[in-house]
């Protein structure tokens, strides 16, 4: 039988995007802490995105427009579906009882994001943290009496950059003020000159942040 991984990452990657194509992510993940991580990459399935008039591409949900902002319409639907995808992989995750649920991490960027942050604050469990890049909230405010308590208590980093012009900035700054409202803690962090992508910088700040909340196996 294989050792239990003590850790466990979950990327979630944008829009027409895949898992494998993000896979070279973990590589830059080299402290001794993420030796005995494991890291999932999964790939969406194939659905008509209305913002690309409904052509069909890898995508969580659907999103309505292109750029979003800060007062973009949302699917909530199509989002809730999604979500439920999500919670299948991290129950098979915790199934076997040997990993601690503080020590599983979701991370995701753009629409992957949105859904990182949707599916942490649904999850009837406090999870190690939720790591949003170039996202956006991806609800209404109604939804806020939905969260489990458990899921308030899941930390969440979000990095966006200022120069975004498909996931504005103003989108990405939205989500503080929510998250307070909810009851949630946020760590915001804002990358002058950083369009819509990931850089170095964003991920090394990652691997920090994951190693502050990994929790002892002791």
């Amino acid at each position: 039988m294989a050792a239990a991984s003590r850790s466990f990452v979950l990327w979630l990657h944008g829009l027409g995007d895949s898992g494998p194509a993000n896979e070279p992510i973990k590589t830059l993940f080299t402290s001794p802490q993420f030796k005995t991580t494991k890291w999932s990459f999964p790939s969406a399935p194939n659905n008509p995105v209305t913002c690309n008039y409904g052509m069909v591409m890898p995508s969580w949900f659907d999103i309505p427009e292109i750029p979003v902002t800060a007062n973009s319409p949302n699917d909530e639907n199509s989002l809730l579906k999604a979500v439920q995808m999500v919670h299948k992989m991290i129950d098979k995750e915790l199934a076997s009882g040997l990993l601690d649920p503080k020590n599983v991490f979701v991370c995701g960027f753009s629409q992957g994001g949105a859904l990182t942050l949707a599916s942490v604050l649904l999850y009837p469990k406090t999870l190690g943290g939720a790591a949003v890049f170039s996202g956006w909230v991806p609800f209404n405010s109604s939804i806020i009496s939905q969260f489990p308590p458990n899921a308030l208590k899941t930390p969440i980093l979000w990095s966006h950059g200022v120069a975004d012009r498909t996931v504005l900035f103003e989108a990405g700054q939205a989500g503080p003020p929510f998250l307070q409202q909810a009851g949630v803690s946020c760590e915001f962090k804002a990358y002058p000159g950083l369009a819509h992508s990931l850089n170095d910088e964003e991920l090394r700040n990652l691997e920090s942040w994951i190693k502050t909340h990994l929790q002892s196996s002791s």
